[in-house]
């Protein structure tokens, strides 16, 4: 299986991929380059993740013209 490019990927994308890892690296049962090759290629992952938020959230405050308010769900 090809994998994308990181940059290529959408926030779903990388995310659900991450998630992926993840499982893999918590069963712990590949060989040691293996895991590592996962790992990092999961922290790529996440960084990816937490650029594509930034940007997202860059957008909102450009659209709403003021600071973006932490949500407080009303119960």
């Amino acid at each position: 299986m090809s994998q994308k490019s990181i940059e290529e990927l959408s926030y779903e994308q990388a995310y659900a991929e991450l998630e992926e890892l993840l499982s893999v690296l918590e069963a712990d049962d590949a060989p040691l380059e293996e895991l590592l090759a996962k790992f990092e290629r999961g922290q790529a992952l996440a960084r990816h993740c937490l650029a594509l938020l930034d940007k997202a959230e860059l957008r909102v405050r450009q659209i709403s013209g003021e600071e973006v308010a932490d949500f407080e769900p009303q119960a």
